[in-house]
């Protein structure tokens, strides 16, 4: 771990467990407001994903109003593309990052689109897992970095199919190394693969840089079928599936530069969410 990282995960606060949101989740799903005020020990802080199209929401502004910590998480770079991190977009997002006074930035190291960045064209694909993918992912981390002027946590992202040799632990350790980022590890995400691969679930963390672990997300997680091909989709339900919390008791130990949980179940009812938002602070909680 270089000396240049060190210095400013050490800068970084520790925020706690957090709840996900998007633009106008909370109309549809759980305010973090409502759930700070319900149940005060539950969450610290507010990970809001936003893109250029729609911007900041009147929830995510309320809760900064109330000088309440967030993080920012976008929804719309392809971080595996270089010449998608472009200056309107370092501008734009790194306007949006200091208006809700975010702590860091972070985001899925895919393709959140194909061909031009037009408006209503959303989706996820993983990146290609091959080394000269993961050195042009680490050069534009590298750049938004050092335009936003803000640590930038790139995340594994969830599929149901990936192209490429190297297992995604090996490819986003050599993304940090290169970029000289954190991570953000996303629990549910590497059950997933791990579970296509025919991996056990904890499979490639022993040589994986614990230490470059800032953040981690969880998610809940259904066992499906098709055709007779068994995966599991990333669905944010309320119950993540056991190999994410396997995942989750093995590594939030060996993260020492660990500042945050992340429970993605935004879209869900409070009450189906409390109870492992309660075994989130008890494995991590907000002073450590």
């Amino acid at each position: 771990m270089s000396a240049t990282f060190s210095a400013a995960v050490a800068e970084l606060p520790r925020l706690g467990v957090g709840l996900s949101g998007e633009y106008e989740s909370a109309k549809k799903g759980i305010d973090p407001l409502w759930l700070k005020r319900a149940h005060p020990e539950t969450i610290h802080f507010f990970e809001y994903g936003g893109d250029l199209e729609h911007g900041l929401d009147d929830t995510v502004r309320a809760w900064v109003r109330e000088g309440r910590p967030t993080t920012y998480h976008f929804l719309d770079v392809n971080l595996e593309d270089l010449s998608d991190v472009d200056d309107r977009w370092l501008s734009e997002t790194r306007h949006l990052a200091e208006e809700i006074n975010a702590a860091w930035i972070c985001g899925d190291a895919g393709r959140w689109h194909f061909g031009r960045r037009e408006r209503g064209h959303g989706l996820l694909l993983p990146p290609v897992l091959c080394r000269e993918s993961a050195l042009e992912t680490a050069e534009a981390v590298a750049r938004l970095q050092s335009a936003i002027g803000k640590v930038c946590l790139p995340e594994n992202p969830p599929a149901q199919a990936f192209v490429g040799d190297l297992h995604i632990l090996d490819y986003f350790g050599l993304v940090a190394e290169r970029a000289d980022s954190g991570l953000l590890l996303d629990c549910a995400h590497l059950a997933i693969f791990q579970h296509l691969r025919g991996y056990e679930p904890l499979t490639g963390l022993d040589g994986f840089p614990l230490e470059r672990v800032v953040e981690i997300h969880v998610a809940g997680g259904t066992e499906k079928s098709l055709d007779g091909f068994v995966y599991i989709d990333d669905t944010h339900a309320p119950e993540p599936v056991p190999a994410t919390w396997e995942i989750l008791e093995y590594v939030v130990p060996r993260a020492k530069n660990l500042k945050a949980i992340v429970f993605e179940c935004e879209m869900n009812r409070p009450e189906h969410c409390l109870a492992n938002f309660e075994r989130l602070n008890r494995l991590f909680p907000v002073a450590g």
